[in-house]
């Protein structure tokens, strides 16, 4: 497998305008804000009937965290689907599944453990229904447009962080659980018809060595093999991980009031991708991707002093705004991967961020419960800031990176 070039567009900068002046990409970016908008709802809805069945707040929590798990097994099983059936097919069997699974988690009359199992499963073909979504973007905007189009879905996911919240709770109050889980359910099928008439049929991108797991398996331990995209992979994985998992803290820290600190974490992650795809060109955004990599992890170190409210905040949003060091690397990731697994290769970076978020939480609650919350985080920065000059030669565009044994 050798990878394709993208054309020389990429030197020029593009702008907004000229993203969403493409008319498929405006009918992947409303099926998509349609997607996060009924995810949000949805798993709220799903852990408010959780614990009205059974009275658990910590089950309903789990609950909440459920969406993580799925990602670690079709991200390492089930990503090759992503190349051998049509994009187009495969987002509208995604959104038709999510409708069938509100459905009968609103109607059916589940046992709670039956829920979970149809979470679990449904969920285990989540990150292949975003790979053919996110493989879509550079063959309708090649080069830097391409760039701008994944900050505008990153801005989106951060803005549904905010509103969604806001958004589902009022559903709730409105109609209850199942009558959130239908609204839902309305708008997978809305995204569904969107698609289906306002995206083309392209056609699959290769056909497969045998089935869908030894296919994907083969691939995956390909990819990894290659010591460019391995690089690559750790580097959109490690840092973001990590400030995830110092987000996760804010809850134990700041109690009743995290959800401001967390609104401001969201804030930041679109601040960041705006301010970088809008006015840094493309040579300077992949120049800036290690030191933005290493600040993620800067601001992180002032709660060695305990801030407050406003403090925590504000570090929340730098920490985030950093993430968007990740938009200094699509461009080279794309080049770096085989066209004809490009669905795997982005299945495989969500399925790893996914999973790598659900670790980093994990990692920085098990450095809490050694020492404190607000010392937890600090140990997340300084963490951020060592994985990050760790994977200097990955996070530098390749002019400039030193050369090493083995490539």
């Amino acid at each position: 497998m050798t990878p394709t070039p993208m054309t020389t567009s990429q030197e020029r900068a593009a702008t907004y305008g000229e993203v969403f002046a493409n008319r498929e990409f405006r009918v992947l970016f409303g099926s998509f804000a349609l997607l996060v908008a009924g995810d949000q709802v949805k798993i709220m809805a799903l852990s408010a009937l959780v614990y009205a069945r059974t009275g658990s707040p910590g089950l309903s929590a789990a609950t909440y965290m459920l969406g993580f798990l799925p990602f670690i097994v079709g991200g390492t099983f089930l990503l090759s689907l992503a190349d051998r059936i049509r994009p187009r097919t495969m987002m509208i069997i995604g959104e038709l599944v999510r409708l069938v699974t509100c459905l009968l988690l609103a109607f059916a009359g589940l046992p709670v453990w039956a829920m979970l199992v149809l979470i679990l499963v449904t969920g285990l073909f989540s990150p292949v229904f975003m790979a053919a979504r996110s493989a879509l973007l550079p063959e309708l905007l090649p080069g830097d447009a391409f760039v701008l189009a994944r900050s505008v879905l990153s801005m989106t996911a951060a803005g549904s962080q905010i509103g969604g919240l806001a958004l589902s709770g009022g559903i709730l109050v409105a109609a209850g659980p199942a009558g959130a889980l239908s609204v839902t359910a309305a708008l997978s099928a809305v995204a569904a018809v969107v698609l289906r008439f306002g995206l083309p049929d392209f056609p699959a991108r290769g056909v497969g060595e045998g089935g869908a797991v030894r296919e994907t398996l083969r691939v995956n331990r390909s990819l990894l093999a290659d010591a460019r995209v391995r690089g690559l992979l750790l580097a959109q994985w490690l840092p973001v991980s990590l400030v995830t998992g110092a987000e996760a803290m804010l809850v134990p820290y700041l109690g009743d009031t995290a959800g401001i600190a967390l609104a401001s974490a969201s804030a930041g992650l679109a601040l960041g991708n705006f301010v970088v795809g809008r006015f840094a060109p493309p040579h300077a955004r992949e120049r800036l991707a290690l030191p933005l990599a290493v600040l993620a992890g800067v601001p992180l170190l002032g709660f060695a002093f305990q801030p407050g409210l406003a403090g925590a905040a504000l570090i929340a949003l730098l920490a985030t705004a950093g993430t968007a060091y990740q938009l200094g690397l699509q461009r080279r990731f794309v080049e770096a991967v085989p066209e004809e697994v490009r669905g795997q290769s982005f299945g495989l970076a969500s399925a790893g961020t996914m999973t790598g978020q659900a670790v980093g939480a994990a990692l920085v609650g098990g450095a809490s419960e050694l020492s404190s919350p607000h010392m937890a985080v600090v140990l997340a920065g300084v963490a951020i800031i060592g994985c990050s000059l760790a994977l200097y030669r990955h996070l530098r565009p390749a002019a400039e990176a030193l050369p090493t044994l083995g490539g």
